[in-house]
């Protein structure tokens, strides 16, 4: 009878861990960063878009091991040790995301269409 009121509390465990678990990339809310980049030149733009959009590849690298740790953690442990660590890298990409919506406006602005950035 034990094992059978133990998987409740096991279900409820590993639901708890999991909410704290690192985000896969594509599915992380970019930060709103409004009208931002209005008033920045158009070469402007277009340089700091290249910049950001520089970061994503390295960032994207970083989270899906932040996931796969975390995944890992809570299997073998019960504990999300990539987000507890500071490998979990949401804050920053939700961050990057948001300033290549608004430089990407920007630049639409401008009459140029930015090159599409993948986060998969």
């Amino acid at each position: 009878m034990k094992i059978k009121k133990t998987i409740p509390v096991l279900g409820v465990c590993g639901t708890l861990f999991t909410t704290a678990c690192a985000q896969q990339p594509g599915s992380i809310t970019p930060v709103s960063m409004g009208d931002t980049y209005g008033e920045v030149s158009c070469s402007r733009a277009a340089n700091l878009y290249k910049q950001e959009s520089a970061k994503v590849p390295t960032l994207v690298a970083a989270q899906k091991n932040a996931v796969t740790g975390d995944a890992l953690g809570v299997f073998l442990i019960g504990v999300p040790v990539s987000s507890l660590s500071g490998a979990d890298l949401e804050g920053e990409i939700a961050a990057t995301k948001g300033k290549l919506i608004a430089l990407a406006g920007r630049l639409e602005a401008c009459g140029t269409s930015p090159a599409a950035v993948a986060w998969g």
